[in-house]
């Protein structure tokens, strides 16, 4: 690509400055100010490019992008390195499916008895397993104690929900 030099850039910019401020009069007479004033804020553009300095900055980055991408799509070893990458992320989902196959083994926990000793202390009264209640029996105080098996039963489903 031809490298432009301030010579070549300053009526370049002028000439595209004065086409959008002609087309922003015809727009402004056709459809509004609207549109006329914003046709002047695109035409303004160029000219401040340049005067900033950031017309050499865009005119080099699309230099660079261009040249990238020519090398990009006629570079034999650039495809190698895709089909790599390709045959990477392949390899990673096969992987992730056959994970997903194999069978795992199933524990299941037996509840340990109440007061037997575990690695943390005795097991808890509520880890023992709750004992059914008689059809014809009442809950509440019995002889001056508390029928606990109901709250036995409500402590372990708090327990298996995560609710101390």
């Amino acid at each position: 690509m031809p490298d432009f030099n301030d010579l070549t850039l300053l009526p370049f910019c002028v000439g595209l400055t004065l086409l959008g401020l002609i087309g922003s009069w015809a727009a402004w007479r056709r459809r509004g100010a609207a549109a006329g004033v914003r046709g002047v804020a695109w035409s303004l553009l160029p000219v401040s490019l340049f005067l900033t300095g950031l017309l050499e900055l865009v005119w080099d980055v699309v230099r660079s992008a261009v040249s990238w991408v020519t090398h990009l799509a006629f570079d034999p070893s650039v495809w190698a390195g895709f089909a790599l990458a390709g045959v990477s992320v392949v390899l990673y989902v096969v992987s992730g499916v056959a994970r997903s196959r194999t069978p795992k083994e199933k524990k299941q926990k037996q509840p340990k008895p109440a007061g037997e000793l575990t690695t943390t202390g005795p097991a808890p009264a509520s880890a023992a397993p709750a004992k059914a209640a008689k059809p014809g029996a009442k809950s509440g105080t019995k002889g001056g104690q508390q029928d606990s098996s109901d709250f036995d039963e409500i402590e372990d489903i708090l327990k298996r929900h995560g609710i101390n």
